[in-house]
C-alpha cells in the first residue's frame, strides 16, 4: 500500500512538473541519412558557364564543383557524386553508373574561364536551358552567345 502511494506521488509530481514547465525546443524535422556533404549556400541564384562540347554547365568562382545537366544539379565530393533538383540541394547520393560519363572525363582546366567569357545569369539560364538543348544552341553559338562562322541566324 505504501509503495502504491509512493508511485502515485512520483507520477503525479512528474505530471505536474511537465505540465507547468513544458519542454522548449525548435519545431522542425531533421533527417540525416549519412551524407556528410558540406553545405554550400548561395545568397543569390548563381550565374553559370557552359562547358564546351556538352550541354552541361558549371557554377564559376566558388570553391566547390557544382554542375547542371539535364534538369539535375551534380556535385562530386570525396570520390562520390551527389544529385539535387536545386543548386542549394538537398543532395542525394548517385550510384557510379548513374553519373553522366562526361563528368568523369572533364578536362583539367574546364574551370578556367577566359577573360570576358560569358557568365549566364541564372534567370536567363533557367528560362532557356531546355530550348537551348532541344535546338542545339551551343552547336551554333560560341560561349559568348555569338553565332559561329558558317551558320546563319537559323543555325544552318
Amino acid at each position: 500500500m505504501k509503495r502504491r502511494k509512493t508511485i502515485s506521488l512520483v507520477a503525479g509530481t512528474l505530471l505536474l512538473f511537465f505540465t507547468v514547465f513544458p519542454a522548449r525546443g525548435n519545431a522542425g524535422v531533421h533527417v540525416s541519412v549519412g551524407i556528410n556533404l558540406p553545405v554550400y549556400r548561395f545568397a543569390a541564384p548563381p550565374p553559370l558557364v557552359v562547358i564546351p562540347g556538352a550541354y552541361a554547365y558549371f557554377i564559376p568562382d566558388i570553391g566547390v564543383d557544382i554542375f547542371f545537366y539535364h534538369d539535375y544539379w551534380y556535385r562530386p565530393y570525396e570520390g562520390r557524386w551527389y544529385r539535387a533538383r536545386n543548386y542549394n540541394g538537398p543532395w542525394g547520393y548517385v550510384a557510379p553508373g548513374s553519373v553522366p560519363g562526361f563528368f568523369l572525363n572533364l578536362p583539367p582546366n574546364y574551370r578556367r574561364v577566359p577573360p570576358g567569357h560569358a557568365h549566364i545569369p541564372y534567370g536567363q539560364f533557367k528560362k532557356n536551358w531546355r530550348r537551348w538543348e532541344r535546338e542545339r544552341y551551343w552547336d551554333r553559338h560560341d560561349d559568348h552567345g555569338r553565332h559561329r562562322e558558317g551558320h546563319d541566324r537559323r543555325g544552318r
